[in-house]
């Protein structure tokens, strides 16, 4: 049984999800993607390869089968133990994390589309789905989101709009400011940033802000809202 307290640290970070980079921390920590996996994948396509030119049902081909099983077993394995670390060291370490308020589903959404609209640019977006998917952004929010309330901290979405165009040090936004998919450049104070840290300096503050909008309406004072910010939800547990 676990008692729920106080959690021992007052930090607060905001976190930007990425592609090439898993996540992207206010505080300028970059975490790579999942990417000690890799090696297994690159057997499991050979062993595939090896299962297609097996005759269907014979013993080989049922002992290529439990092979492949296993090495997918293998896959899910590394995934779920770096996503766990992960989830737990910062749990540990925040007692409020922001993250933005994706929908993984819709991004993740069939590359090939309808008949009625198909989709365009399939092989590129398919490649994206697959990295979307293989990191594993929705069980990674998952486990922080019950880790964080097992210490007494708690995890918030926040609508990430204009988060990459915007400039957190001096809030000039404007889509020349994301020189590249790596670097930030504003053009109003020319403050420079790693992109994604950036971003998620912006989630920070937009989290930041919507409770302190939230509380101050708690208490009875009056204030006015944010431009193209919405108020910050907890994620349902």
């Amino acid at each position: 049984m676990i008692e729920i307290g106080k959690h021992p640290s007052e930090s607060e970070i905001g976190i930007d999800a990425g592609v090439k980079c898993f996540a992207a921390l206010s505080d300028g920590t970059l975490i790579e993607g999942v990417n000690s996996f890799r090696k297994h994948e690159e057997i499991l396509l050979s062993e595939q390869r090896k299962l297609s030119r097996k005759k269907r049902g014979s013993n080989n081909w049922k002992k290529q089968k439990r092979r492949i099983s296993g090495l997918h077993h293998s896959i899910a394995n590394v995934r779920s133990d770096y996503l766990h670390k992960l989830s737990a060291e910062i749990s540990k370490n925040h007692t409020k994390v922001y993250v933005e308020g994706l929908q993984i589903r819709n991004m993740s959404a069939s590359a090939r589309g309808t008949i009625e609209k198909p989709g365009n640019n399939i092989k590129a977006k398919s490649g994206l789905n697959k990295s979307i998917l293989d990191q594993g952004w929705f069980e990674f929010r998952r486990q922080l989101d019950y880790k964080l309330y097992w210490r007494g901290g708690m995890l918030f979405e926040v609508n990430p709009r204009y988060s990459s165009q915007q400039c957190s040090c001096c809030g000039y936004t404007v889509r020349e400011n994301r020189v590249s998919q790596a670097l930030f450049r504003c053009q109003n104070c020319g403050y420079e940033e790693n992109a994604d840290i950036n971003a998620a300096k912006n989630i920070k503050t937009v989290g930041q802000t919507g409770m302190a909008c939230a509380a101050n309406r708690v208490s009875g004072r009056q204030q006015e809202p944010a431009v193209n910010r919405k108020e910050i939800l907890p994620v349902a547990s």
